[in-house]
């Protein structure tokens, strides 16, 4: 046999094992994935407002508040007819049932001006069984100061439906709140500092040390050094233009910026109203051995009727017989290898066989035990 074929296969051979380490090598070490600086930071004074009011829904077809329980209903509706020129006679009791107590709400976004329009959210505050088809009389809309930045009026439209006929009812979503779009009309501006001075002050969402000093990098790099300055975990100071028009041009280029943020700090979030565990890539497993059992209670009544004999005296009677069952499951000690990253943690709770309910309170024993290396928090 020639030596040349023989070459030729070990080269082959040679050249795609070649080929599959360069094609494995970067499923070991994934790139972290940039993020725009918009997306990890937001500039100090851009903010929105929250504005809050009391008003009144008309034109409901008998779903309102029931004075008799709602007696600021009633007050609100003479003040109001009273300003409109209208005085009822003394001692006169209002019977009304398409009229409802409600707060208005919206949020004042920054840089907002007089003339532009907010969405508003009506919420009822009363017993009124539904707002559907109301319209919201003119109600004033005050911010923390106590001033009126917006007027809200409109038609109030409800995503949802009821029913009720013959003592049954049937309600689909929620009725006692609805939306109006640009509803409102914002009638004072909030007076903004970003104006103000050479510096621009960036706020992090999250503290975070070893991300400030990636985004002052990135910052320096891109804009000359000495342009930011990190002042602590959270706030990143940037020396900006003083010229109205190139700030916002220097800004838009700054939130443009692409940032690579540092790993979290490893944490396990767990909901005990829900069962529900969520862990973050940063979340360890050191080596334990667990031993969990469920211990279960079932109840079943079932409903008899005892029937006296013909011709007898006694009376039909429906007794309730009831039967409890408690079992309970014994618990296997398991043991759980370490795992360095969160697709062998996951790997080793699944082991145990315990619902999320269950987790919770494994979690926590695991937690104080040493071996998971993570923040608890609790919602």
């Amino acid at each position: 046999m020639s030596k040349r074929p023989i070459v030729r296969l070990i080269l082959r051979r040679l050249l795609g094992a070649a080929t599959m380490a360069v094609a494995v090598l970067p499923l070991g070490a994934l790139p972290a994935h940039a993020e725009r600086l918009k997306d990890l930071a937001s500039i100090q004074g851009v903010r929105q407002n929250q504005l809050i009011g009391y008003g009144l829904v008309v034109g409901l077809d008998g779903s309102g508040d029931q004075t008799t329980q709602t007696p600021f209903t009633v007050q609100s509706v003479v003040s109001m007819l009273q300003q409109l020129g209208v005085n009822l006679p003394p001692g006169a009791t209002l019977q009304l049932k398409n009229v409802a107590a409600v707060m208005v709400t919206s949020s004042l976004p920054a840089f907002s001006q007089p003339g532009q329009t907010l969405d508003v959210t009506v919420s009822s505050m009363g017993n009124a069984k539904s707002l559907r088809g109301g319209t919201l009389l003119m109600t004033p809309l005050k911010g923390a100061d106590g001033q009126i930045y917006g007027m809200a009026q409109g038609n109030v439209l409800v995503g949802g439906v009821g029913a009720a006929a013959g003592g049954a009812s049937k309600v689909v979503n929620h009725l006692s709140v609805g939306r109006i779009s640009a509803g409102a009309t914002v009638e004072r501006a909030v007076a903004s500092s970003l104006g103000q001075g050479d510096v621009v002050n960036l706020e992090l969402k999250d503290t975070d040390f070893s991300t400030a000093s990636k985004v002052v990098d990135a910052i320096n790099k891109k804009f000359g050094a000495q342009t930011a300055t990190a002042l602590d975990g959270r706030v990143i100071r940037v020396h900006a233009p003083i010229n109205a028009g190139e700030r916002v041009s220097f800004i838009g280029e700054l939130e443009s910026l692409s940032v690579t943020p540092a790993l979290m700090n490893a944490k396990v979030i767990l909901n005990a109203r829900t069962g529900s565990v969520v862990m973050n890539q940063a979340v360890t497993l050191e080596s334990c051995a667990v031993a969990h059992g469920n211990l279960s209670v079932t109840i079943n009544t079932d409903a008899q009727v005892s029937q006296p004999a013909a011709l007898a005296a006694g009376q039909t009677v429906v007794v309730q017989t009831a039967q409890i069952d408690i079992k309970k499951d014994a618990g296997q000690l398991q043991l759980l290898k370490a795992g360095a990253s969160l697709a062998e943690v996951v790997k080793a709770l699944n082991s145990i066989g315990a619902t999320p309910q269950d987790l919770l309170a494994i979690l926590q024993a695991m937690k104080a035990s040493g071996a998971l290396r993570a923040e608890l928090e609790i919602i």
